[in-house]
């Protein structure tokens, strides 16, 4: 599934809840449902700056694609995140440093953010960037 398909299916998703409590819960089930990060992973090099919350992320490189883990201490963080993953793990470093990120503003979620938690999601995606570009970046050398 390409990272539009995964975004667009988010966006229908999103589309079935009529409040953003519903859409709040949904978000707060995604990350209980994000698979556990080996705790060897949980490690200060693997938090990501500009959360209010923990959020640890791990990038693995396999076979020409970016494999992530996450998790964080905060239930709402925790299901961001793995909105994110879900849209971008899995892809190569190219796919992920040029694509248009734009299921966070088709579902509203920009503005339902405190802007602390906007900025940990902001942060979460220009760290999976960061891993995009040095992966991408390595593969030309």
């Amino acid at each position: 599934m390409t990272i539009k398909e995964k975004q667009d299916e988010i966006i229908e998703e999103f589309d079935l809840f009529g409040d953003w409590m519903e859409k709040y819960e949904y978000i707060i089930q995604l990350g209980k449902e994000l698979p556990l990060i080996d705790e060897s992973y949980k490690k200060d090099e693997n938090l990501i700056r500009g959360c209010q919350s923990r959020v640890w992320l791990h990038a693995d490189y396999r076979d020409g694609r970016l494999f992530f883990t996450a998790d964080s201490d905060a239930v709402i963080t925790k299901g961001l995140v793995g909105m994110v993953i879900r849209v971008l793990s899995g892809h190569t470093p190219r796919e992920i440093t040029d694509a248009d990120i734009y299921f966070i503003d088709a579902i509203g979620l920009r503005s339902h953010l405190s802007s602390t938690r906007s900025n940990g999601l902001f942060s979460m995606l220009k760290q999976i960037k960061l891993y995009a570009l040095a992966y991408q970046a390595k593969s030309l050398t």
